[in-house]
Parts: structure tokens; sequence; C-alpha cells
């Protein structure tokens, strides 16, 4: 009898145990949602230009200098907020700046000269939305992961083209059917339906949930904060610019920013209406953009944790570049099979840059990387600046924006030459190129 019993308990198979999502995909998905709720913004200012420029009779460069203040704003407030987010906390930073960016944007709604639009849609919104930026993103990778950081860092990337797929169909209807105003009110809404998300679900630190980090073979504890954020981001950049790789990834990431949110983010749907094309038609290729970004980055962030990245963002400004000189002979009044091509090519490129910039990051300045890469998003903002002030006044200038195009392309091709020249860093190697 207890041969028999003994013989059942071998045949029984072990009891299937629960597998339990580690939390860390949680709050992944938390900031995934809360980058959507930000992106909002990102998809006004080329819906904008045209019917600004109507009503308030303000030059495209006008217009374009206050989105150059948001461009430049968001990238140079990126670097402290992540020291501020080692001070006081991702939580109350994301919280403050999505309230700054609904702040901001409500307030246009009652502005009637050009420097309202500086302050509200530049200085406010720019500075909302530079704590908001991909610094938030690499803080919570470098904190909650130890493994599959590039696959994260890819996704969450993508949440702000997601949130260009989800915003730019709507709220070019709004502005069709209704007016600009209705528009700039709802992304304010959209900035303030997640700040509850963020203060009741978004934790710091794994410590704080007792758990490690995803892969981490061993508890990490909690860092006390770290007072002086200010002084520690400009004491983390003087260290970065005296090695060469910091102004390689600086200025490829310029150029990054110069040929997406400075180019096309800003200056497509003016361009396609100058083609006769109709604003709705060219935001929803522009949402399609989104739609093959999130494809993209997400695929960036996977070829990021198998090979070498700086062949990767070679491949990717290339390829850039190449679709920029084509695009001033795709532009017309209808959308044909090969603008749908270039909108599908562009848009698994648009962002695809992030994931490998990120691990270089990552590889040569180690726990100052989330602060160095908010440096060289800062450089990426500078470049988007340059050229969403720069295309508007040559619109105004030649009457098109082909030139801008060709520049453009020409500048992402220096940009795959600028990442094949940076060099390995391996142990004991100094950060130098």
């Amino acid at each position: 009898m207890t041969q028999t019993t003994e013989a059942a308990a071998v045949r029984q198979p072990p009891k299937p145990t629960r597998v339990r999502l580690h939390r860390a995909w949680f709050v992944a998905a938390v900031t995934f949602v809360t980058i959507i709720g930000a992106a909002a913004f990102r998809s006004v200012p080329g819906l904008l230009i045209d019917p600004l420029h109507d009503e308030f009779d303000w030059s495209r460069g006008t217009i374009g200098a206050a989105v150059s203040v948001n461009f430049a704003l968001y990238g140079l407030t990126a670097p402290f907020a992540a020291a501020l987010m080692d001070r006081f906390g991702i939580r109350r930073v994301v919280a403050v700046a999505l309230t700054v960016i609904a702040a901001g944007s409500w307030l246009t709604v009652w502005m009637t000269a050009a420097w309202q639009l500086m302050l509200c849609w530049g200085l406010l919104v720019g500075l909302g939305s530079g704590s908001m930026a991909l610094a938030f993103a690499a803080t919570v990778t470098n904190r909650w992961f130890t493994a599959r950081r590039g696959l994260v860092s890819g996704i969450l990337t993508a949440a702000s083209a997601s949130g260009q797929l989800i915003f730019l169909p709507l709220l070019s209807w709004i502005i069709d059917r209704y007016d600009w105003r209705p528009a700039a009110v709802t992304v304010a809404l959209a900035a303030l339906a997640v700040v509850p998300f963020v203060w009741l679900l978004l934790h710091d630190h794994p410590a704080d949930a007792g758990q490690k980090p995803y892969g981490a073979a061993e508890f990490v504890p909690k860092p006390p904060p770290v007072r002086g954020a200010a002084r520690r981001a400009v004491t983390v950049l003087f260290s970065a610019v005296r090695t060469g790789p910091f102004w390689l990834l600086a200025g490829t990431f310029a150029i990054c920013g110069a040929s997406t949110n400075g180019l096309v983010q800003t200056h497509f749907i003016p361009a396609a209406h100058d083609a006769h094309m109709p604003v709705r038609a060219a935001a929803s290729l522009l949402a399609v953009i989104g739609v093959f970004d999130v494809v993209g980055t997400i695929a960036s962030g996977w070829f990021t944790d198998r090979f070498e990245p700086r062949r990767l963002l070679a491949v990717y400004y290339a390829l850039r570049g190449v679709s920029l000189m084509f695009l001033p002979l795709l532009l017309g009044p209808s959308v044909h099979p090969p603008m749908i091509f270039f909108i599908v090519f562009y848009g698994l490129d648009w962002v695809a840059t992030v994931p490998p910039t990120l691990a270089l990051c990552r590889e040569q300045y180690g726990e100052d990387s989330a602060i160095v890469f908010g440096w060289v998003l800062a450089s990426h903002q500078v470049g988007a600046a340059l050229v969403a002030f720069l295309g508007g006044v040559a619109r105004d200038a030649f009457g098109t924006y082909d030139v801008v195009w060709y520049a453009s392309g020409a500048l992402c091709a220096a940009a795959a030459l600028m990442a094949l020249v940076i060099r390995r860093r391996g142990p004991g190697v100094a950060a130098v190129a």
C-alpha cells in the first residue's frame, strides 16, 4: 500500500506555479499612457500654422519662431528634469509638468498677440513638455529594467508616436469642423486626464514596491534623494563635453530633430496644403507616420539589444536622407501609391534612432547616462527649433519648402557618417572619439 502511494506520488505532475508579471512592466505601461497624454500637444504645431496665419495675419516665420522656442525649451529642460527626478521623484516632476502643459495650452485660447503665442505655446508648453521628454523614458528604463532595456526604450519612445496617431486625426477634425481653439482645449484636457494615473500608480523606484529591477540578480536599494539637481546636470555636461562621443551623439541627434520634429512634424501639413492637398488628408498621412513609427521604434529597440548600435544609426540616417530627397517630387493634391510608400518608409525610421542612441549613452557614460541623454536630447530639440524657424522663413522667402527638404536630406547623410566614427568603449578605455 505504501509503495502504491509512493508510485502515485511520483507519477503525479507538479502543480503549475503561477507566473506573476513583474511590476516593472506595469510601471512601463503607466509611463506609456502618460507620454501619450503629453504627446497631444506635439500633434498641434503643423495643424495651427495656417489657421493662425489666416486669423492673425502672422507670418509663418513668426509662428515658426514660437514653435522653435517650444522645441528648444523642450530639449534644454530635459537634462534638468532628469536630475529633478533624482531629487524629488518621477511622480512629482511628471505631475507638475503635465499641469504646466495643460495651463499653457488652455491660455492660448485667449491670445491676441504674437508675444502671447511665444509665452503660452513656446515658454509654458516648452518647459512642461521638456520635463516629459525622453529623459523621462530613459529614467524609468534605467531604474526599473536591467534586461530588455532596448525593447522597453523603444516601446516608451513609440508612445509619443502613438499619441500623434490618436490626436492628429481628432484635432484636425476639430479644427476643420469648428476652430483651432477647441483643439487647444482638447490638448489641455488630455494632459490633465493622465495626472491622476501618474500620482496614484507611478512608483519612483523598484525598492518602493519591494522588488528588484526586472532582470537584476540582486535587490537594489533606493538611493537617497540627490540634492543640487541643477548643479549635477551642469557638472555632468561639463564632464561629457570633454569627450568625443558626446559631440558625435549630440550632432547626429541634432540632425535627427531637424529632420523630424522641426521639418516634417511642423511643416509637412503646410507643405502638402501648398500642393493643394486637403489639410485633413495631410494630417491623416502624418498620423499614419505615427502608426509605422510605433512599429519601427519597437523593432529598433529589439535590434539594439542584438546588433551594433553605431551601424544601426548609420543605416537609419542614410535611409531617412534618401526618403527626404524624394519628398518634393511626391507632394500633390491627392494621395497616391508613391506617397503612401514614403509615409510607410519614413514612419518606420522616424524615431528609430532613439534606442541605439540611448544604448550608446549607457555604454559611454554609465550612471550619468540619463542626464547625458537629456543633453543629447537638448541638441535634438535645438536642431528641431532651428529648422522649425528656418523652414517658415524659407517658405516666406521662396514660396516653397523644396530647399528645406533637400538640405535636410544632405544633413542626414552627414549624420550617417558621424555615427560610424563613434568609437566603441571597452573596459578601461576613456570615452574619447
